[in-house]
């Protein structure tokens, strides 16, 4: 097997138990603060929100620094550093006494956080560029199964055994993957070389990588699909209560709309990133974007539970396009030797969208409900295609376009 395939296996395997391990949290994040002493439900909301934001706060702030680290020692290095810290972090979210100490521990988590950009920026870097968008796709596809399966195997396990070994159990996937890693990946990386490179520091990468403009444009790009994505995505179980109603089986029926999106992004994502490989990703990804956004419309007008998760099943088709793609983009052009900075910066990106996306979407649905949140999630989505259009529909030069042998 090519190196790069089994990279692309191993790389896929360690996304999924990675993510599935660290949402398999979520369900029960609430009742865990419950548990730890806090009853007042102001309270446990107030905790559950700074909790919950506090890893993608850090990690915005510290995924450029790991990705200028990568660059110069390496991405299977920053893998690993990210793999076994998070294990050894989140075993210790299981011996939490106080909100306070889980808050502390999940910003240290997204201040060492980063396997999955890790992941990323090494399978672009060893990867030929025919096969880009089909090999970022299909690691794309084991995030999402794995942030599927996680908080429906999290909230049985709760069931079974309580919600502390469940921080145990996250931690020996997260080890699991790591050594996964450690065995089984192969980097072709220049350490010599790299380390004769200047340093530079956070800013001064940046404005050097903004000397190629699509680079700043793919970036808004990412925040805006995350904002967009996420935006309704807390209100989803209390739609779903309007248009069903108070049963038994409310809680499967919201469980059921959340998962259908993210099965069949799973099944896209691999098909149009080869797809993207034989158009172009940049086609690929207007296409997606355009029709995700139609896809939000229908959301604003269905009176049915399962007309909400028809609607929400096209969704995930389109979403299966858009971070695969915008990857590929980013790795064509990036400058050789800086590809982990690059992604890292739309990492923070990314994790800024999914900080802003809840917090803004929530606080405008006392206006305009989710009905209203659908269709701005459209019209944003729109904007970004046409900002595809006018800023990536461009031949790249010989300077900035990459090949990997």
């Amino acid at each position: 097997m090519s190196n790069w395939k089994l990279n692309l296996v191993v790389l896929w395997l360690g996304q999924f138990l990675v993510l599935a391990g660290m949402t398999m949290i979520t369900p029960f994040l609430p009742f865990y603060i419950q548990e730890l002493g806090i009853t007042d439900a102001h309270s446990v909301a107030l905790w559950g929100g700074l909790i919950f934001a506090a890893n993608f706060v850090t990690s915005f702030f510290a995924q450029p620094i790991w990705g200028s680290l990568a660059d110069r020692y390496g991405r299977k290095m920053m893998l690993l550093r990210s793999g076994f810290g998070m294990a050894l972090v989140i075993v210790l979210m299981g011996f939490a006494t106080h909100p306070w100490q889980l808050l502390l521990l999940r910003m240290v988590n997204g201040t060492i956080s980063g396997f999955a950009p890790a992941a990323v920026s090494l399978m672009s870097a060893n990867t030929p560029k025919e096969k880009m968008g089909f090999a970022l796709g299909t690691l794309q596809s084991g995030s999402v199964g794995g942030s599927i399966l996680g908080p429906l195997i999290g909230g049985l396990m709760a069931e079974w055994i309580g919600y502390r070994p469940i921080f145990y159990v996250t931690g020996v996937c997260l080890f699991g993957a790591s050594l996964l890693a450690l065995f089984f990946v192969k980097e072709s990386f220049d350490a010599k070389k790299a380390v004769k490179q200047p340093k530079e520091s956070i800013v001064k990468g940046f404005k050097e990588l903004s000397k190629t403009p699509q680079l700043p444009s793919l970036y808004s790009v990412t925040l805006l699909i995350q904002f967009a994505m996420l935006s309704a995505m807390p209100l989803i179980p209390l739609f779903v209560q309007e248009l069903h109603g108070q049963d038994k089986m409310l809680a499967l029926y919201a469980g059921l709309v959340g998962s259908v999106t993210g099965f069949s992004n799973m099944i896209a994502s691999p098909l149009l990133g080869k797809l993207s490989d034989k158009i172009g990703p940049e086609k690929v990804l207007s296409i997606a974007l355009i029709g995700a956004a139609l896809s939000f419309i229908p959301q604003a007008f269905v009176t049915n539970i399962w007309q909400l998760m028809a609607s929400r099943f096209i969704l995930g088709l389109f979403m299966g396009g858009m971070l695969p793609s915008v990857q590929t983009l980013i790795r064509r052009f990036t400058p050789n030797g800086k590809e982990s900075r690059s992604f890292s910066y739309n990492s923070s990106a990314l994790s800024l969208g999914n900080m802003l996306g809840p917090v803004i979407g929530g606080a405008l649905s006392g206006w305009i409900g989710i009905k209203g949140i659908f269709l701005m999630s459209c019209a944003l989505l729109l904007v970004n295609a046409a900002w595809v259009r006018k800023t990536l529909y461009v031949k790249p030069s010989h300077e900035t376009e990459t090949s990997v042998k």
